[in-house]
């Protein structure tokens, strides 16, 4: 298993001060406060890596859904969740549970990759950090990336073309595809958690599953939403960001949906801040509708992706 270079840390940084933009309802944040400041130093790439040395790791088996290993991975990501001080989002838990056997069943057919008999059962995690501001609150920005992969050359039919990359290596690890946005949203959930005073706006962090059987656990979430959709002023979504060496130039990070929002101009305006350039894919929109952004669009809601690489070496 190879782990991504990481420049998950400056996007990270990024993506917080772009979302303490939106959550505070200043576009264009002339400074940052020092308090951010010593937030944004705690984003430190040894705890990525650290975390996405567990979720990436052989023992968690490509983390397919539905698995036992995609089990594990949500508790651990509820438990950071839970360290952080975010809110329980569904009755007391941090687990949204999605029957997504019909949804698989079609997406099978359309995309040509087989499905094991039996129910699919999958479960996003939530946590909410409640807004400073008794009006704002209720609004909401959601910060989000997919924490399944596709798990192992027996699982992935259909799902990929590659085979395993190293001798008797079976595994597809998952590593940047989307364990990397996983454990920066972690790392934000955490930073925002430090805040003292918090933003004025409510931010609900959420990490997906069944993102690679067709986006499913995003199209559940925006199906059965746990805040209203109508108050959710924006999808800030990570994936594929751990990766330095692939089609997206070094230091810069690409927005999906460029010109589909505003909010290319908010990356512009804070992502100098983070020593990060925001471009714009040579063919414009390609991957627009590749990552869970896309099912908060179908509804209205404001909705990008982050990404340092569409395609790099060793993909999946």
């Amino acid at each position: 298993m190879r782990l991504p270079l990481f420049r998950c840390g400056r996007t990270a940084a990024a993506l917080l001060l772009a979302a303490i933009g939106l959550a505070t309802g200043n576009p264009k944040p002339a400074r940052i406060p020092k308090e951010v400041q010593t937030v944004l130093g705690e984003i430190a790439p040894a705890n990525l890596r650290g975390d996405l040395s567990f979720l990436s790791s052989d023992s968690l088996k490509g983390r397919k859904t539905p698995s036992p290993e995609l089990e594990i991975s949500a508790e651990f990501i509820a438990s950071r969740f839970r360290a952080a001080g975010l809110e329980p989002s569904v009755n007391g838990s941090y687990f949204q549970d999605a029957d997504l056997t019909e949804a698989t069943a079609d997406s099978a057919k359309k995309y040509h990759f087989t499905v094991a008999p039996g129910p699919v059962k999958g479960r996003n995690v939530i946590g909410i950090l409640r807004g400073s501001d008794s009006e704002l609150r209720e609004t909401y920005v959601i910060v989000s990336a997919h924490y399944d992969h596709i798990g192992t050359l027996e699982t992935s039919k259909g799902l990929t073309n590659q085979t395993a990359p190293v001798g008797s290596d079976n595994i597809f690890n998952g590593a940047d595809d989307d364990g990397s946005g996983t454990v920066a949203v972690i790392a934000l959930a955490e930073a925002f958690g430090n805040l003292r005073i918090k933003p004025r706006r409510s931010i609900v962090f959420i990490a997906f599953c069944g993102e690679e059987l067709g986006l499913l656990g995003s199209a559940y979430y925006t199906d059965h939403p746990v805040v209203p959709l109508r108050n959710t002023i924006a999808n800030l979504n990570l994936e594929q960001v751990g990766r330095t060496d692939g089609d997206v130039p070094k230091g810069a990070v690409s927005l999906t949906g460029f010109n589909y929002t505003d909010m290319a101009a908010l990356f512009n305006a804070v992502s100098v801040q983070a020593g990060l350039k925001i471009t714009e894919n040579p063919v414009p929109n390609k991957y627009f509708a590749a990552s869970d952004n896309y099912n908060f669009s179908r509804y209205g809601v404001p909705a990008n992706t982050l990404t340092s690489a569409f395609e790099f070496p060793d993909y999946h």
